[in-house]
Formats: C-alpha cells, sequence, structure tokens
C-alpha cells in the first residue's frame, strides 16, 4: 500500500515527494522534529542519512524509537509510521554516499551539523577546506555521516474523505504478521 502510494505522490506532488517528517525524542521523553528526504525503503524499512552527531543523531543513540510522517497535500493522504531505528551497514552508507553531488559530500565534511554556526562564512571557508583537503573525484565518507532505517512496528494511512469523515486503516505488527483495523475519524 505505501508503494502505491509513494509511487501516485512521485507522478502528482510538485516537491519532494519522499519528504517525511521525522520525529525523535531524548530519554526524558521531549519530542523533536524535523522534515528529511526518504533515500530508500524495503522490507526492512525505511532509509535516511544524517550527520550521526547531530540532534537528530544524539536522540537516535540515547532512544533507538522514531516515527515518520509523510503527507502528500495533493492527494490528500499522510501516512504514520512508528518503529525502531537501528543504523545501516556501512556498505550501504558508502555508496548512497558516493550517489551524492560532489559539493554535498563536501558539506558532510564541512557542516558540524545542529551546532551553533558564528556566520556563514564559517561554514564557506570549511567547504572550501575540504575541497583544497579532497581536490579530486574521491572524498571518502565521513565516520560521522550514515543511514539510519526506521523498521516499523506501526504504519496508518490516512485519507481524506467528505465532511471529515476520514478514512484511517492501521497495520500492527504482530510477530511475524501484521494485524489490520480500521479507526474512527
Amino acid at each position: 500500500m505505501f508503494a502505491d502510494w509513494l509511487k501516485a505522490a512521485t507522478r502528482l506532488e510538485l516537491n519532494d515527494p519522499n519528504a517525511m517528517t521525522l520525529a525523535t525524542s531524548t530519554r526524558k521523553g521531549m519530542p523533536s522534529a524535523r522534515i528529511v528526504l526518504l533515500k530508500g525503503y524495503d522490507s526492512e524499512g525505511f532509509v535516511f542519512y544524517t550527520n550521526t552527531e547531530s540532534r537528530k543523531g544524539r536522540e537516535l543513540a540515547a532512544n533507538a524509537h522514531a516515527a515518520l510522517l509523510f503527507h502528500w497535500k495533493t492527494l490528500a493522504r499522510q501516512v504514520r509510521i512508528e518503529g525502531t531505528t537501528a543504523p545501516v551497514t556501512p556498505d550501504e552508507a558508502d555508496a548512497y554516499y558516493a550517489s551524492r553531488p560532489r559539493i554535498s559530500r563536501l558539506g558532510a565534511w564541512a557542516s558540524d551539523q545542529s551546532r551553533p554556526l558564528d556566520n556563514r562564512a564559517t561554514l564557506e571557508a570549511r567547504v572550501a577546506e575540504a575541497e583544497a583537503k579532497y581536490p579530486g573525484r574521491d572524498i571518502p565518507r565521513p565516520p560521522h555521516w550514515s543511514g539510519t532505517r526506521v523498521r516499523p512496528d506501526r504504519f496508518e494511512f490516512w485519507q481524506d474523505m467528505p465532511f471529515r469523515l476520514h478514512q484511517r486503516t492501521v497495520f500492527t505488527r504482530d510477530g511475524t504478521g501484521w494485524k489490520t483495523e480500521m479507526l474512527y475519524p
């Protein structure tokens, strides 16, 4: 069902149909949400990439539970996903990193993501330093940059319906299978 909905969104959404809200929290339970891009999904889960020393990376290290939300306004649909997280393999991270544009790979070295930045010139200088350090095509993946896979335990598919009588279908992991139920709007 997710694959069908994402395929429709890819045809109809103008910008970033793979954009999803990622919600994490600290051990104390304070939630934090931001938009990230889905870079892959399969039977094992949903993958995004980031600086593991960023706020989201630190929160995931402290609490491996996360939630994702896809909202496709054009389709009047959303999908909520809740689950546990785990790092992707180094080979997966290397392969995705190598597929990124050069400036994005340099940016992974230059950015102390989520930490205070005194001014834009500092970031630009750090990008120039990375460029000087890696003048050729080969830019290795930084040790602090990798992917995270969210293994779903719960999906909720929401479809807008007239008069706010929306359709909500929930799939909950039940051992090796899935339990399905509908919810009131």
